[in-house]
């Protein structure tokens, strides 16, 4: 079975970040990846803006996927969306829960990704192909891994085709969630979500926010080379090569990379990897 590549981008807020989107995205084609992805913001605050650079992604002729989230959205408005994918010809979604923005105090007729899905299965039947995302190291709001886990098989029992997970740096992790999944009766795919590393302090800061954990010896060895940006980059294109080869390894289906609307760092890694033009055109 072929490795599947994936790649995610976030919506840009203005005409000067949708050109540097469009020239990310040529670069990044050169990959052939499965589908780019979009994010959507909490509460649908991106929601235009989210349809807009998939559009774009689109007309220039590749696949793109939204992301839609559920919370602080009711189901018309979710239907609504679901009218707009269909008659741009969207056949992708990574279906979220997602978050609540600062100050909104209405989660909306939604309340878990799994009734975000088993919607849009009830009014679109097989017309969309479903991601979903899990947590190899744990939603940060979950009450105990086994409840992680059963919400996961949740979404999954309600129609998902396959999952993305939260990106992570401990190949364990990821190994012992697939196999827990799996025990549960999962059969999706579960792609490991990757992120390349070029600022570490950001890393850090969005890492102990979203529940990613940072090995300590990878945090320690990062905050000795201070403000030195290069070896910062060489280092975190060492781990995270090593980590994408242990992940292919041991049988990944795909990798899906937070670019973070760049493209030399994924471009990079994948031609380490052997995924590059190169091997695209074997």
């Amino acid at each position: 079975m072929s490795l599947e590549l994936s790649i995610e981008f976030f919506p840009p807020q203005t005409t000067e970040g949708m050109e540097k989107l469009r020239t990310t995205v040529a670069r990044l084609a050169v990959l052939r990846p499965e589908f780019f992805s979009v994010t959507y913001g909490a509460g649908g605050s991106t929601r235009d803006r989210t349809l807009a650079a998939v559009m774009e992604i689109a007309a220039a002729g590749h696949s793109a996927a939204p992301h839609l989230s559920c919370i602080g959205s009711t189901h018309d408005g979710v239907r609504e969306m679901l009218v707009a994918f269909t008659e741009r010809g969207i056949r992708r979604i990574v279906a979220l829960r997602g978050d609540l923005p600062s100050g909104m105090n209405d989660a909306g007729e939604f309340r878990y990704a799994n009734e975000l899905v088993a919607f849009i299965r009830s009014e679109t039947g097989d017309r969309f192909n479903i991601e979903v995302a899990a947590y190899p190291e744990w939603h940060p709001q979950a009450r105990s891994p086994r409840d992680d886990l059963l919400n996961f098989k949740r979404k999954v029992d309600a129609g998902a085709n396959s999952a993305i997970t939260q990106y992570f740096y401990n190949a364990d992790a990821y190994e012992h969630f697939v196999d827990q999944a799996r025990a549960l009766g999962v059969a999706v795919p579960i792609v490991p979500g990757i992120m390349p590393i070029a600022n570490f302090s950001k890393l850090a800061r969005f890492s102990d926010a979203c529940g990613a954990e940072i090995p300590r010896w990878m945090r320690r060895k990062f905050e000795s080379l201070g403000d030195d940006a290069d070896s910062i980059r060489a280092f975190g294109l060492d781990v995270v090569t090593e980590l994408c080869q242990r992940l292919i390894e041991r049988g990944a289906p795909g990798l899906h990379f937070y670019s973070m609307n760049q493209a030399g760092l994924t471009l990079e890694l994948c031609n380490r990897l052997g995924l590059g033009p190169a091997r695209q055109a074997a």
